[in-house]
Order: structure tokens, then C-alpha cells, then sequence
């Protein structure tokens, strides 16, 4: 049985508080919102019944931060792609960031099964004024569990229209992307971060918040490659000025989560002013 799932999450801000109101159609679904950091951030956790995404099954998801909202969308579990008979199994996650507003996009781990056939898209619009800071984390296989990535492929879009995009196939039989040196070099983990603004950032903003990141992850000054217990290994740049990107590659999902985790609070410290807090679902 496949399933075809809609949600739609909009963030307003009314007297110094942000609201949440979602619709769903299908097996997607919104949890109560929650606001440890008081009323100004609104947390929601997205979840799925199923459990995970099998061929045919495909999520759409779109969430929408109006004029002085500041949402936080996270997961309680990593998203599941488990091995497909033929169809391709897709996640589609469209982000829209106003004027004024902010949204972090934060959810946990993609897990893809050997044999997955998958497609996960995540687009970010974000207008001037707009600020997001989001992530992807890519775990091919188990390691851990002796149910390493052999068969099937997964295709990787994200993109802030007109300004930023990558889109890639990971295939299980590419070896020279899979164990070459320029590719993840036998690590089965690829985990980004991403500040995206609506507005170019001004050059000392911009050069503060790299070197946050840089020190986040343990590098120098001159922001050379860092690697360190556990054999992961990441990196900063700025690929556009109104983009900002951590990456880490590592074997395993937790050491790149790490990374990731501290990049994206020393950015909310540099870049927002905001301490780092993780969402409350994590510490549950």
C-alpha cells in the first residue's frame, strides 16, 4: 500500500506571539506547539504514522513564516526510505520565508535502505527581510547495524530558487563517488547546514558568521579541513551572499548531527542574537 500525504504549516505573529495553523491530508500530522523560548518562537514536530516511505508513497510538505512569526519545524525520529519494488519513494518540503520572519528547518536524519529508489527535494524561498537557517542530513544504509547502502539510488535537490542549487543522485554502485577521495571517501553520512537570508548579508556579518561556524567545528583561522575523532570531516563557505553552508561527512549519523548542531547555534548566536537552544522534542 503506498500513500500520498499533504501538510501545510503556516507561522503568524499576533500581540509578540507566534501562532501555528496547519491543514493535513493523509498521514502527516503537526504536534501541539510548544514554546520553551516564550511566545515570540513557536516549535512544532512534524510527524508520519507510517513510520517511513516506501515506492509510491509521496509527502508533500510545505510550511509558510508570515511577517514577524519565528517558527521551528523539527522531527521526533529520522524519515525512513525503505527498499522499493520499482517506484520511486519522494519527500517534497517547500519553505517560505516573509519579510521580517524566521523559520528553522531542522529535521532529523534521512535514512535510505538499500534498495531504496528515493527523491527528496527541499526548496527555500525566502523574501528580502527573510531569515531561515535549515539542514539535511543524508545517512546511506546501517553501518552500525551490518545493513550497509548496496542497491538503489537516492536523488538530492535543494534549492533556493535563482540563487542556490544542488541536485545529485547517489548511486549504490558508484564507487568513485561512494569510497573515491573527492567523493565521501568510505564515510556513509553527508549532512549540511544552511543559513539562507532574503537579503545579502553585508560583508562583516558575513565573514562573523563563518568564522562562528569554523570555530563550531574546530577549525583554524584559515578555515582548512578539520578532522577529528571519528573520522569526520567538514567544512564552511558562502556560496552566494545571501547563502551560508556547513558540511560535514562522517561515517556514522551521530558525529555529523554534532557538528551540525553546533554550527547551527553559533549562528543563531551570531546571526539572531538567540541563544543556543535545542527544540524541546530532543530532550524528552
Amino acid at each position: 500500500m503506498t500513500w500520498r500525504a499533504e501538510l501545510s504549516l503556516d507561522y503568524s505573529a499576533a500581540g509578540g506571539r507566534t501562532v501555528a495553523r496547519h491543514r493535513h491530508q493523509g498521514p502527516l500530522r503537526v504536534l501541539q506547539s510548544l514554546y520553551p523560548e516564550g511566545d515570540g518562537i513557536c516549535q512544532n514536530v512534524l510527524v508520519h504514522p507510517p513510520s517511513g516511505v516506501v515506492g509510491g508513497d509521496v509527502l508533500d510538505i510545505r510550511v509558510h513564516a508570515q511577517a514577524g512569526a519565528h517558527g521551528l519545524v523539527t522531527t521526533p525520529g529520522a524519515t525512513r526510505f525503505y527498499r522499493s519494488e520499482g517506484l520511486a519513494g519522494v519527500q517534497r518540503a517547500a519553505l517560505r520565508v516573509d519579510a521580517g520572519a524566521r523559520l528553522e528547518w531542522l529535521p532529523l536524519e534521512a535514512i535510505y535502505y538499500s534498495g531504496c529508489l528515493a527523491e527528496n527535494h527541499l526548496s527555500m524561498d525566502v523574501a528580502p527581510g527573510g531569515e531561515l537557517i535549515g539542514w539535511d542530513v543524508t545517512a546511506l544504509g546501517l553501518p552500525l547495524a551490518d545493513q550497509p547502502f548496496v542497491a538503489g539510488s537516492v536523488l538530492q535537490h535543494i534549492e533556493v530558487p535563482g540563487v542556490w542549487l544542488e541536485r545529485g543522485r547517489i548511486a549504490a554502485d558508484d564507487q568513485r563517488l561512494l569510497e573515491g577521495p573527492l567523493g565521501l571517501g568510505g564515510r556513509r553520512c553527508l549532512a549540511s547546514v544552511f543559513w539562507i537570508g532574503g537579503t545579502p548579508l553585508e560583508r562583516a556579518r558575513r565573514e562573523q558568521a563563518l568564522d562562528a561556524a569554523r570555530e563550531a567545528l574546530g577549525q583554524g583561522d584559515q578555515g582548512d579541513v578539520h578532522e577529528a575523532n571519528g573520522n569526520w570531516v567538514g567544512g564552511v563557505t558562502s556560496p552566494h551572499p545571501r547563502v551560508l553552508v556547513a558540511r560535514v561527512v562522517a561515517p556514522v549519523v551521530e558525529p555529523a548531527t554534532a557538528a551540525l548542531r553546533r554550527v547551527r547555534g553559533a549562528w543563531r548566536q551570531a546571526l539572531w542574537g538567540l541563544p543556543d537552544v535545542l527544540p524541546r522534542i530532543w530532550s524528552t
